[in-house]
């Protein structure tokens, strides 16, 4: 037992981690969708996405993935449907995850497609998602 709360004390604090930044980078998305291209404004948002996703974003989204199946391994945890609902709501959390990582390649190299709306949409669907994951490892419904 004491494994699997050492397992959940980090999964908790790898998932912290990588929901701050999923909920930070599109709103700098939504900032630099604003920003012209090549200006001192846009160079500095490139400088911040890349540091957000890979020094914080891309680690922690790993150890809350690793943590999480180790602790489901432990606790035996597959065959709940409240498991296997979360489970798939990380998996899309985790494509969302990827589209953030292709639009701050966009901005990279000044080829943004998206409006500051887009992002701020993106924004939400990143709220939404954390909202249905929570409600399934705290209430269970099913």
């Amino acid at each position: 037992m004491i494994l699997y709360d050492w397992l959940k004390a980090l999964h908790v604090i790898a998932v912290i981690a990588w929901m701050a930044g999923m909920l930070y980078l599109p709103r700098l998305f939504v900032y630099h969708a604003d920003a012209k291209p090549g200006s001192e404004l846009s160079e500095t948002l490139k400088v911040m996405e890349r540091r957000l996703l890979r020094a914080i974003i891309n680690p922690a989204m790993g150890a809350a993935w690793i943590f999480g199946l180790w602790m489901a391994w432990e606790g035996d945890l597959w065959g709940n449907y409240w498991f296997q609902v979360k489970l798939a709501l990380v998996v899309l959390m985790s494509a969302l995850h990827g589209f953030l990582s292709r639009w701050r390649r966009d901005f990279a190299s000044n080829a943004n497609r998206h409006s500051a709306k887009f992002y701020r949409i993106a924004n939400e669907a990143v709220t939404v998602l954390l909202i249905g994951i929570v409600i399934m490892v705290i209430v269970r419904p099913f």
